[in-house]
């Protein structure tokens, strides 16, 4: 299957200085190509950012997606294993009048959610034992963890205003991982009961960005309600997010090379 056509006739640009940010759901780790300033970053030349670049037709486009980023990562340098990559904040200017990012998932530390699900759930494959632990004592670890970002993403977006504050901002969402109910244990190792909690999760993450982006002058890019049907439980042909081993050149729980173009046409379209 090959990836849908994005040349239009309309997409020549008026857009002209391109700043990427974000983490790896815009870096792209294992997409080829993967760019090696830094490699640490995982970025790739097939990601979501590079390919709205080439749709609209921009020159001047500056990619400072990196994986593993933090809101805390905008404005200090990120530490990896080869050294510590600049500021992303650096890459914005006065005259940047494009800016998109990716930004929410490791400040929840979502990471940990698919671990600790992958770990428990072969203890009850049919019950709920990840869901269980994450609201011990009736308090739901992830929803505190949405709460404590929140801010930190308005923090975030007023950033890119006071340093770009002619540029269009795009807080761009995360695509479905899960499907709503059932999902397909044991190829994805989470339990049956937990698949609602897991995708609840993320609904929850999305529908707070979009919530950041609404009060601080930024357009959301909602790829989760866009993306039924082609989450990792899917054929290879038709998901756009990898499960927990990856059939197609990605990193897992990913998105791949389909994913990205299609984030891509979903940020495109809501610039039109």
């Amino acid at each position: 299957m090959g990836l849908p056509s994005t040349a239009s006739a309309t997409s020549v640009s008026v857009w002209k200085r391109y700043v990427a940010l974000g983490d790896s759901y815009a870096s792209g780790p294992g997409i080829p190509v993967q760019r090696i300033d830094p490699m640490d970053c995982q970025r790739s030349t097939g990601n979501y950012p590079a390919r709205l670049a080439g749709i609209l037709d921009i020159s001047d486009f500056t990619d400072v997606s990196c994986g593993g980023a933090r809101t805390e990562d905008m404005t200090a340098a990120q530490p990896l294993p080869r050294g510590p990559t600049p500021p992303q904040f650096d890459a914005l200017r006065a005259d940047t009048d494009l800016v998109t990012v990716t930004l929410g998932g490791n400040d929840i530390n979502i990471g940990d959610l698919w671990v600790s699900c992958a770990r428990l759930d072969p203890t009850d494959p049919l019950g709920n034992p990840c869901a269980r632990q994450a609201t011990i004592g009736g308090v739901d670890l992830y929803e505190q963890r949405i709460a404590t970002a929140a801010p930190k993403i308005a923090h975030v977006l007023e950033g890119i205003r006071q340093r770009s504050p002619r540029a269009k901002v795009l807080l761009v969402g995360y695509l479905r991982v899960l499907p709503s109910a059932l999902g397909c244990y044991p190829l994805f190792p989470i339990a049956r009961g937990d698949v609602p909690y897991v995708d609840g999760v993320e609904q929850r993450l999305n529908a707070m960005l979009a919530t950041q982006a609404s009060s601080h002058g930024a357009v959301f890019v909602d790829t989760y309600t866009r993306s039924p049907g082609h989450d990792a439980c899917q054929q290879p042909t038709a998901k756009w997010v990898e499960g927990t081993s990856p059939t197609s050149p990605a990193s897992p729980v990913h998105p791949n090379a389909l994913g990205m173009q299609h984030v891509a046409n979903f940020t495109r379209d809501a610039l039109t």
